[in-house]
């Protein structure tokens, strides 16, 4: 069977968590270098022929001169000579023995570099004074190195029978993979590169297609006098495979078209690795899953219609989540989360969330329907929040369904929900009551979703309702949102990155919209600088929400040294705000410096951050990347 295993995606609780990690740096002294073991530069030929020190714990000493410290290290890993060197009742004809099989192990460990013409020298010094050890002196002529003179790349079976009956896709591929063998004529040919042409070859045939592609014949031809390598490769594509039908295996409490309506590919398509990895992807993240494998039966009598194996181990009915934790967002916090996977029978996952912190408060029950054809699932909740921030306190009361859909670059959601959301300053209470329809999109064009180097993120949300304010004033509103966040490599592993967000509420002048659905800044990724939700415009010296936005930000991260790779440095400058209209408009400044630390779920990043307009300094701590 082929098979694909991926580690299991690791769940996220909501916030920020922090582990307080400390780094110990000790300057590591320089490896002295034996003697008896140190090859001298080959320019050094005066040093080659001066008394070594004595080795401790050998029988003889060993130089090895060679042109280059790679063929020096290359002899001195792998020759016999060298290894049995530390053998202290090694006798005098098992030296000779040694000695006699250097050269050719030495010329046969040179070949695997490209060098097929070299001269091998042996000798042996008897120690100048008695008591010390003998000096056995290798000497090495490695020559030219061998190159690909000429390359031959065939391709037997259906690939190219389709190329020969006209089909001009089959006919590009092939082209393609003559192209993108390595060994092109001029290359150095080595052991590593050949092995490693012959694998990628394969790799490419068998990513998409062909999964039983093999090799019909396989040769490289050295001329030791021209130094030059004939290659020819004759590969079998054998048949083209596709998908047939699912077969589903583990299955006890959830449903088998749960698993099918997760798959990424239809019937009939071509099979590619790609689709397996997705498909497994998939599995993992539904929630319902612990274990998962998905394989490709390599049957070529059925390969017209292969069938894919999932197999599935089910998690636990029911699960209990409790945390305590700190945000820098809204302080301390402590949760419980319970989750059943199957209440009352019904093909849903119900997850009750309560959380209780110093600046916010949840209760909420969340029903996620199992996945439906093309990975859509049903969902609603309910909820109740409470937040403290910019001197306002702020509560709602959600009720909301709609559908999901995440894939591996694109998520979607759209819901219908009635908000009702109660704000309460020092002097003035407000309520406000919206029924609107929503649309999120998120499309994910980066190199890596866990931690980004290169690509673009985009986030864009369209919303349309009618409000009810405290007066019995109501009215139509529209809600627009965009977000983008670009990386970009620099070089010397430095990224920048650039992020913008912009918003706007439409809605008649005077009309009230929930708090929630307007806009605020400020905070771990907002602008930084600020406490969370504390940029806005205010009202009886509270911040509250404004119906316009904006926000940019620009960073540059680089690593802070070689020995810690998962390690960053960073700089950047945020500004923005959130208003009622935009001639009030004034974006706040903020800037800073922070460290990242490239962790298994994401970046996990601390900042301290001065906030221009309240000439505040205020440490963030945030993990993970914000879609």
């Amino acid at each position: 069977m082929i098979r694909l295993a991926r580690a299991s995606w690791t769940r996220l609780c909501h916030g920020t968590w922090l582990g307080l990690l400390a780094v110990a740096l000790a300057a590591a002294p320089a490896r002295a270098q034996d003697a008896g073991d140190a090859a001298p530069p080959p320019a050094e030929a005066a040093s080659a022929a001066e008394p070594e020190p004595e080795a401790a714990g050998t029988s003889y000493r060993l130089r090895i001169q060679a042109p280059s410290a790679e063929l020096r290290d290359l002899l001195r890993r792998h020759l016999d000579l060298s290894r049995f060197r530390q053998e202290r009742d090694i006798t005098e004809a098992e030296v000779g023995r040694l000695m006699s099989a250097a050269p050719a192990q030495a010329r046969a460990l040179l070949e695997t570099e490209g060098y097929f013409a070299a001269q091998v020298s042996i000798t042996r010094e008897p120690p100048a004074e008695a008591g010390r050890q003998p000096l056995i002196i290798l000497k090495v002529d490695p020559g030219p190195r061998a190159e690909v003179d000429r390359l031959t790349v065939e391709i037997q079976g259906h690939l190219q029978e389709a190329a020969d009956a006209g089909d001009q896709g089959a006919a590009r591929r092939i082209r393609f993979l003559r192209a993108r063998w390595p060994l092109q004529p001029g290359s150095v040919f080595t052991q590593d590169a050949w092995t490693t042409a012959k694998n990628a070859l394969l790799a490419s045939l068998r990513a998409r297609g062909y999964p039983t592609a093999s090799y019909a014949g396989t040769s490289a031809q050295v001329d030791p006098k021209t130094h030059k390598v004939r290659i020819f490769v004759v590969a079998d594509s054998g048949p083209l495979f596709r998908v047939g039908d699912i077969r589903v295996e583990g299955v006890e409490r959830t449903t088998e078209q749960a698993v099918r309506n997760l798959a990424p590919f239809q019937r009939g398509e071509v099979f590619t690795e790609k689709m397996l990895l997705d498909y497994q992807e998939n599995l993992q993240k539904s929630g319902l899953y612990d274990g998962v494998a998905v394989e490709l039966d390599p049957d070529v009598e059925q390969a017209d219609a292969a069938p894919i194996i999932v197999r599935v181990r089910e998690t636990q009915t029911k699960s209990a989540t409790v945390s305590i934790g700190f945000s820098s967002n809204t302080g301390p916090r402590t949760g419980l989360q319970f989750t059943h996977r199957r209440p009352f029978g019904h093909d849903w996952v119900a997850s009750t969330r309560l959380l209780y912190g110093r600046d916010e408060r949840v209760a909420a029950l969340d029903l996620l329907s199992y996945p439906k054809p093309k990975g859509y699932r049903n969902l609603m909740s309910l909820s109740t929040e409470y937040l403290a921030a910019g001197g306002a306190e702020t509560s709602t009361q959600r009720v909301r369904y709609g559908r999901t859909q995440d894939t591996e670059r694109l998520d979607r959601l759209y819901y219908g929900e009635f908000n009702r959301t109660e704000v309460r300053t020092d002097t003035t209470e407000r309520i406000d009551r919206a029924l609107w329809a929503n649309y999120e999109w998120t499309r994910r064009d980066v190199n890596n979703v866990l931690f980004p180097t290169r690509g673009l993120i985009l986030s864009a949300h369209g919303g349309a309702g009618v409000s009810y304010d405290t007066d019995d004033d109501r009215g139509p509103f529209v809600r627009a949102y965009l977000r983008a966040t670009w990386y970009q490599p620099l070089g010397q592993r430095r990224i920048l990155q650039l992020r913008g967000e912009a918003g706007q509420v439409f809605k008649r002048e005077g009309l009230g919209v929930p708090d929630t659905l307007l806009f605020r800044a400020g905070g771990d990724d907002s602008v930084r600088g600020y406490g969370y939700r504390t940029l806005g415009p205010e009202r009886d010296g509270a911040v509250v929400g404004g119906p316009v936005l904006a926000t940019a930000s620009a960073e540059l991260m680089w690593p802070l040294m070689e020995g810690l790779r998962d390690w960053y440095g960073a700089v950047f400058v945020d500004a923005g705000n959130a208003a009622r209209n935009w001639r009030d408009y004034e974006p706040a400044y903020g800037v800073g410096f922070g460290v990242r630390w490239r962790s298994p779920i994401g970046p996990l990043k601390a900042d301290i951050a001065y906030g221009e307009a309240q000439r505040n300094i205020r440490l963030h701590l945030s993990v993970g990347v914000s879609f």
